[in-house]
Order: structure tokens, then sequence, then C-alpha cells
């Protein structure tokens, strides 16, 4: 992976000029370190030590889009018959008006997404408001096949670092990954990129999953220094 030859191709595109042609694959050689980088990363988090056990079967309350009524599960059950469980913590609080614009954004790319992740590992949003109020965003969205449930009558949020302070205005988006072997789950990753943002203020902690990000990033345009996904538009 890493250190791997650079390698060229020759394709060619309708008008370009050597200059560019040699500037591109000059950024091809780029790309492909990067490639191979991301293999290394994701290789290396393989290959992670047991976390944490987990330290409460929290109760949650998951929605059902038809109707908005909801059933108790205890995150052990949330596994399904898989071993990893994929946690995304949206920020939506019981005293808030809206979602966050982000995580909304981000969300509406999980649920279609989520059919196909959950052919491999269990993937849920779970959210500090209400059941109601998650299910009145989830039909207002169109979502239908992610699992969404609420927080507000447990601690997973406070526990798992999505709610740094007892306001639910500090809730943050955090990911976090469980991995169950028998009866015992245990932590197994968070996006903690999060806490170390780039110069600006940046984390891009969910960038790897998040497509608004990279089809912007291969425009000359690239990201607006100011300009994000809108709850409505």
């Amino acid at each position: 992976m890493a250190g791997a030859k650079t390698q060229t191709h020759d394709n060619r595109f309708p008008g370009e000029s050597a200059q560019y042609r040699k500037a591109r694959n000059d950024l091809l050689a780029k790309e492909q370190e990067l490639r191979d980088k991301i293999e290394e990363v994701a290789e290396a988090r393989r290959k992670l030590p047991p976390g944490g056990d987990l330290i409460d079967d929290y109760e949650f309350e998951e929605i059902d889009y038809i109707d908005g009524s909801t059933t108790t599960m205890l995150l052990s059950e949330l596994f399904g018959d898989k071993d990893h469980l994929i946690v995304y913590s949206y920020m939506y609080g019981p005293d808030w008006k809206n979602p966050c614009p982000s995580c909304t954004s981000l969300i509406d790319g999980l649920n279609v997404s989520s059919r196909h992740v959950r052919q491999q590992v269990e993937l849920v949003v779970v959210g500090k408001a209400s059941p109601k109020q998650l299910h009145a965003i989830a039909v207002e969205r169109g979502w239908r096949d992610l699992r969404l449930l609420s927080s507000e009558e447990n601690d997973y949020t406070r526990d798992y670092l999505s709610q740094p302070e007892e306001s639910t205005e500090s809730l943050v988006p955090l990911m976090n990954v469980f991995e169950r072997d028998g009866d015992e789950i245990r932590h197994f990753w968070a996006s903690e990129t999060l806490w170390t943002p780039l110069p600006g203020g940046h984390p891009r902690h969910l960038d790897i999953i998040w497509p608004l990000w990279g089809l912007l990033d291969i425009t000359r345009a690239g990201r607006h220094p100011t300009m994000g996904p809108k709850l409505r538009y």
C-alpha cells in the first residue's frame, strides 16, 4: 500500500495540452499517495486493541416512520445478527427549534446508504430530541431506510462524549463504533479528529463518509469558506 510505485496511464482527454498533462500526472501521483494512505489508515484502524467495555446497556426509543410510534431497544439489541454497530450522534436536542443543518445533510446521505451498509454491519442515528421531533424531521426529509432512535431518556450522549456539558446546546456530531464478541460489547472507535480541527476550526472528522465535501473538492472552486448545507432550500 504505502510507498507503492506511482502509476501512469495512456488515456487522454480532448484538447488537453502537454502542460495540463504534466500537471495532471503530478497530481495523479499525489492522489495515488492519498489513496494508499487511506488504505494504510483503515488497516491500522482494524488492528486497534479492544476498547473499553460498554458501561450501560442503554434504552433507546426506535421510531417507526409510518406513524411515529416507538419501540424500546437496548443498545445490545441494536446489533441484530451483526457484530459491529455504527452510531451517529445527531445534533438535535429536545429544546431545539431545528436540528443542525450539517448533521441533517450527512444523515440524508446515510439514509440512502443504510440498506447497503447494513448487509455487513448495523448503522443507527441517535438524537437527543424527542421521538416526536425526530419523526417530524424524518418525514420532512423523506428518510425511510435509516434506523432513527431517541436518547432523550438515557445518558448515552453524555457518556460517549456527544454532549460534553449538561445543556443539550453542547451537543456535538460524534460517530462511535461498537463491537460485540459473544456477550461482551466494547467501544471500538470514534471520530476523534473532531477535537483536533484544522486551522480555521474545520475538524473534517466525518468527510470520509460525507459525499458533499468530496464532490466539491474535485472542482476548481472547492469548498466555500463559509457556505455549508442548509436545512431548507
